[in-house]
């Protein structure tokens, strides 16, 4: 698209071997998404060698897309800077729409008929995950494709109203098995994150009979356990304050231990202490200093039973 004050938009894509539509991947569509850019950056490196070497299955087309919103992302916008609209809530898009329905059609035009889209996400809600792969529950999810990736959860969500216009519903609903990849924080863009984030995507490549070869650094694989939005315990913040966490994502919790201090942001005094309600694993933490009374502060996968789904 022509722009009045900087350069053409443009969404620029990295195809790699040729024949079936077997993979695409989707990196930033928000501008705080470096971490997923960088991911997708680095994949792209990594296929370029692995098709130099042979490595890649003949007969398969792998599309990669390492931003979709260049343009927030140099300005350090989160959203669309013009009117403050998500990209990932226009889905499938509409060519004569506004300009971040114009942005989604033509990207899912591109990628809506790869047997495997993977997208490279972020949560609405500031903070950090277990690393997981997420699907919305359609009708036509496949749970089961998605333990290739080897990561320790797969949480299958039942879609809201706003849910219909994400790129992983709609992938779904035009036949594509898609997933999105949850890899931790925005923000993080350590060589360790990022290599373990891309070993998980190589995996996937390779288990699905895309590459020949392993070509991921590590062999560390989880007996995945799928969750739904049930299986989560969720804590809330009883007061407002400033809030200090205890515990981060993946850190064991006992029943009855502190995990969190919520304190007077005027005396400085402690005013709740906020309680782990079970035993588990912490799946997700928030990243903000501040707290408002009932916001949602963690969730903890609670141990019990195997989960199934």
């Amino acid at each position: 698209m022509e722009s009045p004050y900087r350069d053409t938009f443009k969404i620029w894509g990295y195809r790699f071997g040729s024949g079936e539509k077997s993979l695409a991947v989707v990196g930033a569509m928000r501008g705080d998404e470096v971490c997923q850019q960088f991911a997708c950056a680095s994949l792209v490196s990594r296929l370029e060698r692995m098709e130099r070497k042979g490595s890649l299955t003949e007969g398969h087309e792998i599309l990669v897309i390492p931003s979709a919103n260049p343009f927030s992302m140099n300005i350090e916008k989160r959203f669309w800077a013009l009117d403050g609209t998500d990209i990932n809530r226009m889905f499938p898009g509409y060519e004569y729409g506004e300009t971040t329905q114009r942005i989604a059609s033509g990207l899912f035009e591109a990628i809506k008929d790869y047997k495997y889209g993977i997208q490279m996400a972020s949560s609405y809600m500031p903070g950090e995950f277990i690393p997981h792969v997420r699907i919305l529950k359609t009708g036509f999810e496949d749970v089961d494709t998605a333990k290739l990736f080897g990561l320790p959860y797969v949480s299958v969500r039942t879609p809201k109203p706003f849910d219909t216009t994400t790129l992983n519903y709609n992938w779904q609903i035009w036949s594509s098995k898609a997933y999105s990849i949850y890899g931790g924080l925005n923000g993080d863009v350590s060589k360790e994150s990022n290599r373990s984030i891309v070993d998980t995507l190589l995996r996937f490549i390779h288990r699905a009979g895309l590459s020949d070869t392993a070509s991921y650094s590590s062999k560390l694989s989880y007996d995945t356990i799928v969750l739904k939005d049930c299986d989560l315990v969720k804590v809330k913040a009883p007061s407002a304050g400033i809030f200090q966490k205890l515990v981060r994502a993946g850190d064991e919790v006992c029943e009855g231990q502190v995990i969190a201090l919520l304190i007077d942001p005027y005396e400085g005094k402690v005013e709740t202490e906020v309680k782990s309600p079970c035993e588990g694993v912490v799946f997700y933490a928030v990243d903000k200093p501040l707290t408002l009374q009932n916001s949602p502060l963690f969730e903890i996968r609670e141990y019990g039973e195997d989960i199934s789904f």
